[in-house]
């Protein structure tokens, strides 16, 4: 399911992979690599395969889904313009698919400030949702998802309306700043008059190749963030996070929807806490991730240990607990967020945390049941707020020649 490509040798594949998804690339294409590498003599040494790793922008589904987390990030809305319908919103996503399907393979883009010149691809995806208000402006309220459905108020929220939905959603992704930037730019331009910023947020990983072997990254509490994650290779993966393809509604099969959150954690007072205490709220060793149950990261949770007296080794409201799938149905999600710092508020306290993303079939069966068991009590709760948030029904990917939506905006 791993959608990066490149050529690698054994020696750029220590120096440059790193992080959660380093062990899916594979092989394929490198246009950066060969661009560069004939432009420099040969005692030069050629561009990285960090640089060089390019993902395909079309197939059956869109990037950005299963690709392995980058070390940058934007997340952006639009709302279209009140003198744009249907028929604008379609000439502005098939303007977008190309310029991205340029972009993720490091072609030139036209005349801009060529803030990327020297890089190659990077990983850079850009994947496209919309919203549910998108609907309404384009007349196609007949054709909105369920799953689209606005998700319930939680007891937790404290969301900025300013900084949650909109129309068209725009999550960018890449393993070079300056070439996540550039994307943001380009398709920001590329709106012209037909949609305007509704709001935009950027976010960060740990660097591929910054630790000695591949992990799971780490939030800004210092934890480990995602070992649970459902993953390709499981055998109900499919029907977890992508639309079946006798789903409901026929465009959005091979789909997914996003519930994004805004998640500030309030890490002067979590950094005052004992690293006992922190692992008791969480229910996992902050030094290597291991379930307070376990030996290891991979460890299977075991919520049935006890202690000598009789008390659950995993606290009741141990976030790993409350979280866990046999706590909620079995209910799941693929977990691919960015953290963010945007400065330091008026008390001095930083404003960082986690720009969540959580990939499913269905939010209903996915995100709800999970942030419905946490609202009722989960021990990290006094550490994070919720300031914004965000749904979007992201279509199936785009074949050559097409744009994505398509299906919806020209078939429905």
């Amino acid at each position: 399911m791993t959608e990066r490509s490149t050529p690698l040798s054994r020696r750029r594949l220590l120096t440059t992979a790193g992080g959660a998804g380093a062990a899916g690339l594979a092989v394929g294409t490198t246009t950066g690599a060969l661009a560069h590498s004939a432009a420099t003599a040969d005692d030069e040494p050629a561009l990285s395969t960090l640089g060089s790793t390019a993902v395909p922008f079309h197939g059956t589904r869109q990037p950005g889904i299963t690709t392995p987390l980058q070390a940058h990030g934007h997340l952006v809305t639009f709302d279209l313009a009140p003198a744009s319908g249907r028929r604008e919103a379609a000439a502005l996503m098939r303007r977008w698919s190309e310029l991205a399907a340029d972009l993720m393979a490091g072609r030139a883009t036209g005349t801009d400030t060529a803030v990327a010149r020297d890089a190659g691809p990077s990983s850079l995806t850009v994947t496209f949702g919309f919203g549910n208000s998108f609907f309404d402006a384009t007349g196609l309220t007949d054709h909105r998802p369920a799953g689209l459905d606005p998700l319930p108020r939680f007891s937790s929220d404290a969301l900025d309306e300013r900084r949650s939905h909109g129309d068209i959603w725009v999550q960018i992704g890449a393993d070079d700043a300056l070439v996540a930037f550039h994307a943001l730019r380009a398709l920001h331009r590329a709106a012209d008059e037909t949609a305007a910023l509704r709001w935009q947020m950027t976010g960060f990983n740990r660097s591929p190749g910054a630790t000695d072997r591949p992990m799971t990254t780490r939030n800004l509490m210092g934890q480990l963030d995602g070992t649970n994650n459902p993953r390709p290779e499981d055998e109900d993966f499919e029907e977890r996070i992508f639309v079946p393809a006798d789903g409901d509604p026929a465009w959005m099969a091979g789909g997914s929807y996003a519930v994004f959150r805004r998640i500030r954690m309030l890490l002067d007072d979590w950094e005052e806490r004992p690293a006992e205490e922190q692992e008791r709220v969480i229910g996992r060793r902050k030094a290597d991730g291991a379930p307070l149950t376990g030996d290891s990261e991979t460890t299977p949770v075991d919520l049935a240990a006890t202690h000598a007296d009789g008390t659950p080794v995993i606290a009741a409201n141990a976030h790993v607990r409350v979280t866990a799938p046999e706590s909620n149905g079995g209910a799941a999600m693929l977990r691919r967020s960015f953290s963010f710092h945007d400065g330091f508020r008026d008390d001095g306290a930083p404003d960082a945390g986690l720009l969540f993303v959580a990939w499913q079939a269905d939010p209903l069966r996915g995100f709800v049941p999970v942030q419905r068991k946490l609202d009722r009590g989960d021990a990290l709760s006094p550490f994070i707020r919720h300031e914004a948030s965000g749904l979007f029904a992201v279509p199936g990917g785009a074949a050559e020649g097409e744009y994505v939506g398509q299906a919806l905006l020209e078939g429905a």
